[in-house]
């Protein structure tokens, strides 16, 4: 980085993903598993995923023909809107939003219909969902647990959405890279778990998230039969297969629940370190709900834009966050700052050190 500040900006971990994960790659290599796999990934980890979903939200998936594995949840992100948007389709999101969707959606031909979150929580007013709803409507992307405010949406959230899309064509993408990261007793309420959205919804999930390994870009994409048919038509040709090992070691390290079930207890010891460790500067925050972000807002210690805020975090204290203004619509400024807590207790220590100067 040009100021060789502490890094809480992008959302990677600085610890190493589990050594008995590592083992199993290794040892996939070692048997021979190198060569490609399937194109919709190895059944042993189609069904392992599908034995998850239903465990969790109540939802069967068939591994052979709803379930596919992806190159890190954004090349499903991407391959989904691909599959399903044409030039003068309309596709609705909710800012602030992950920088990939309106690319993925402009560079089809498709048409952003953005909706900005309200409050400095970021919640959804259904009521503006209703009004952006037209003929041409083809798609709306929900991010849940949401970066980058670290919300998450509700039961009557997703319930609400279900009632505004019933009798329609409306398809859903649902980018879920966070669902094991929900806290303080909140419940991820994965499109899966409700029956009409699960019939028009792709559900987008990460392995590199979950279990601290973002460089394998290792993810999945599960649809409906018919949805996933198209689905893969565009995975086939831009990807064809995923990495072979990876996918056989995690085939292997999903057979233990408790891999992925300890995961909210495990981020929240972090989010509340850091909480801590900030407790006694003049930023103010609410604690997220999930994900591994957390926002800090600083309207008591500088009227800059946040944008130019942060900037002078990195030069002048040695700490980088991202300025939440740079994902909201018409870079509305709540003057927010959005960091990292996937880090080790020193780092998340000594950025609380550094935080409490300002």
């Amino acid at each position: 980085m040009q100021y060789e500040a502490l890094n809480l900006a992008q959302g990677f971990p600085d610890f190493p993903a589990d050594p008995r994960l590592i083992a199993y790659v290794n040892e996939a290599m070692v048997e021979g598993y190198n060569q490609y796999a399937p194109m919709s990934g190895i059944y042993s980890l189609r069904e392992a995923i599908s034995g998850k979903m239903e465990a969790l939200y109540g939802a069967r998936y068939d591994p052979d023909k709803e379930i596919t594995i992806t190159i890190g949840a954004t090349q499903a992100l991407f391959t989904a809107i691909t599959a399903f948007i044409y030039p003068g389709d309309e596709v609705i999101l909710f800012k602030p939003a992950y920088d990939c969707y309106e690319p993925a959606i402009k560079i089809n031909g498709g048409i952003p219909v953005p909706i900005q979150m309200e409050g400095k929580d970021f919640h959804i007013n259904w009521e503006d969902v209703r009004k952006a709803i037209s003929p041409k409507t083809r798609m709306v992307v929900i991010n849940s647990p949401h970066n980058p405010s670290g919300n998450v949406l509700s039961e009557g959230d997703m319930q609400q959405l279900q009632a505004l899309l019933k009798g329609t064509d409306i398809l859903v993408l649902s980018d879920e890279a966070y669902e094991h990261l929900v806290f303080d007793g909140h419940t991820h309420q994965s499109v899966a778990k409700f029956p009409d959205l699960a019939s028009r919804s792709l559900l987008c999930a990460s392995f590199g998230k979950t279990f601290h390994a973002t460089g394998w870009k290792m993810g999945y994409c599960t649809a409906p039969e018919e949805l996933m048919g198209e689905f893969r038509k565009v995975h086939e040709f831009n990807v064809f297969a995923v990495n072979h090992p990876t996918q056989r070691a995690l085939a292997k390290y999903l057979r233990e629940p408790e891999n992925y079930l300890q995961l909210p207890k495990f981020f929240q010891e972090k989010r509340d370190l850091f909480l801590s460790a900030v407790r006694q500067s003049r930023f103010k925050f609410t604690p997220c709900k999930g994900t591994y972000f957390q926002l800090l807002e600083y309207e008591d210690i500088s009227g800059e834009r946040d944008v130019d805020f942060a900037e002078r975090l990195a030069r002048e204290f040695g700490i980088a966050g991202i300025p939440i203004s740079v994902f909201n619509t018409g870079q509305l400024d709540h003057r927010q700052i959005r960091f990292c807590f996937a880090k080790k207790r020193e780092t998340l220590e000594r950025a609380g050190e550094i935080l409490k100067k300002i």
